[in-house]
């Protein structure tokens, strides 16, 4: 039997799974990780954290199961998107990642998206303070002593692969967030780096997500008992990677994700260009394979601040929830708590609680809270904008334990929702599963979608008694925006 590990480098923490041929995991490890925010709006790790707690979790696997690393042949990754990380001339970042929920590129990303449509017309996305287009400008401008310096830019996962392999690597699905990618053509573009005060020097190479990119370093292999030459997979962009973990490969196939931040996925046939409105069209982890997303900022995260604000745990709040309250719409919550991507395009968008009484407990509070994101999502899932219809959501994430929330979502959207037995599979499975696709394996055999537990279908009761709730939220952005 051979093994094949995934790694995920999230922003909280990374998990590494070990699963077999027959995709039965057979070990799991994680380690937390902390983001520094050295001033309002700015998220930052340091990359050697990564790769700390990476070398860990493999370490751990290693001891516990030795048979079974000893017979791994591939790795695959997966990480958080848009993150900067800049390497000076002897391979050593420069200064800490920005991360993909930093927000203080505003003023350049709006500069770059009103000057220069190229942006929107090649790399196919508006430009976004997250970005990692607009993280480089404001370093030009801000840091240019550090700037000049940077010989590579990288992304989270691909420090990781650095580390791994001594190659400077990425994949199509995660370069499609840097706004340097030609979207259509699969490549970067000269002209969109050239904007950025960058050269095709300083990107590292591209592979497809299912391909191979590189070689395990040989004292790595014998650090964790790896016995063969083990390869390192293309890997993938967090939402992609997951995608692949959940089976999703054909036009319509598509997910809706609450994690820390929410995600509306859909695979397309093609390049499908819709930056006007703030969708993200990117290249998918397969080859000749794209997707679109809409995403908000703060899906899960909104109730991690609720819990934070209320000093209780997410379940507590969830347990003071009254069923019989569950078609209420008052108060309304707005969860543009980190800014705003789909479809605003805000990373000065604010977030609130409208339409309280005296009344309202912890419970009202909560239930607004999930009404809200869904409300949120339900906007950007709108927007997407694809020749074909998606059939049915798969739920991931988090917040996919909630039947609840998910209901909530069905109902507004008019989408039905597949609840899979295994809500945590995500984009280490995803990883898992490119690694091996890269070791030989057919996608027919390895890209299945999870067994259901159950499908959530449209409540017309639920989502009519939510319309004067969804509709006072849709009047909100206007009225609180500085543009």
């Amino acid at each position: 039997m051979t093994y094949y590990l995934g790694i995920d480098i999230g922003t909280s923490s990374i998990k590494v799974v070990l699963l077999d041929a027959e995709q039965r995991q057979h070990g799991m490890a994680s380690r937390p990780l902390s983001v520094s925010r050295p001033a309002p709006g700015w998220s930052e790790q340091a990359p050697a954290s990564w790769w700390e707690a990476v070398d860990s979790a493999i370490s751990e696997l290693a001891c516990q199961q030795p048979d079974k690393m000893a017979a791994t042949r591939a790795i695959g990754l997966s990480g958080q998107m848009h993150g900067l990380v800049a390497l000076d001339g002897q391979d050593r970042p420069l200064r800490d990642a920005i991360l993909w929920n930093d927000s203080r590129a505003g003023a350049e990303a709006s500069e770059l998206q009103n000057r220069y449509p190229e942006f929107a017309r090649i790399g196919g996305n508006l430009v976004m303070a997250g970005f990692t287009a607009a993280k480089a400008v404001w370093m030009a401008r801000h840091e240019p002593e550090l700037f000049d310096k940077i010989e590579t830019i990288l992304l989270p996962k691909d420090y990781v692969r650095f580390c791994l392999t001594g190659k400077k690597i990425s994949d199509m699905s995660d370069a499609s967030g840097t706004l340097w990618l030609d979207i259509a053509r699969r490549c970067w573009s000269e002209k969109l780096l050239d904007i950025c005060g960058l050269g095709l020097l300083q990107m590292p190479a591209l592979v497809e997500g299912s391909e191979v990119s590189a070689i395990l370093l040989p004292e790595l292999a014998q650090k964790w008992g790896m016995t063969s030459e083990v390869v390192i997979a293309g890997g993938a962009g967090d939402n992609a990677a997951a995608a692949i973990g959940l089976g999703l490969r054909n036009p319509a196939d598509g997910f809706v994700s609450l994690g820390t931040s929410g995600v509306v996925f859909q695979i397309t046939h093609g390049f499908c260009e819709q930056a006007d409105k703030a969708v993200h069209a990117f290249c998918h982890a397969l080859p000749g394979s794209w997707h679109q997303m809409g995403v908000i900022l703060s899906a899960s995260d909104s109730l991690s601040w609720l819990s934070e604000i209320a000093g209780q745990p997410v379940p507590a709040l969830l347990a003071q929830m009254r069923p019989e309250d569950n078609h209420k719409c008052w108060p309304v919550f707005h969860p543009y708590l980190s800014g705003e991507r789909t479809p605003h395009n805000d990373p000065d968008a604010k977030g609130g609680f409208f339409g309280l009484s005296r009344r309202d407990g912890t419970g009202d509070l909560t239930r607004a809270v999930l009404q809200g994101v869904a409300f949120a999502l339900a906007d950007a899932l709108a927007v997407l904008d694809t020749p074909e219809e998606i059939g049915m959501l798969i739920a991931t994430g988090g917040g996919a334990k909630n039947d609840y929330w998910l209901s909530v979502i069905a109902s507004l959207t008019g989408c039905k929702i597949g609840v899979p037995e295994n809500t945590d599979i995500g984009a280490a499975m995803g990883a898992a599963r490119l690694a091996m696709l890269a070791d030989g394996h057919s996608l027919a055999h390895i890209c299945t979608p999870p067994r259901l537990s159950h499908i959530i279908d449209p409540d017309p009761a639920l989502a009519a008694s939510l319309q004067p709730g969804y509709q006072f939220s849709q009047t909100l952005y206007p009225l609180m925006t500085k543009k």
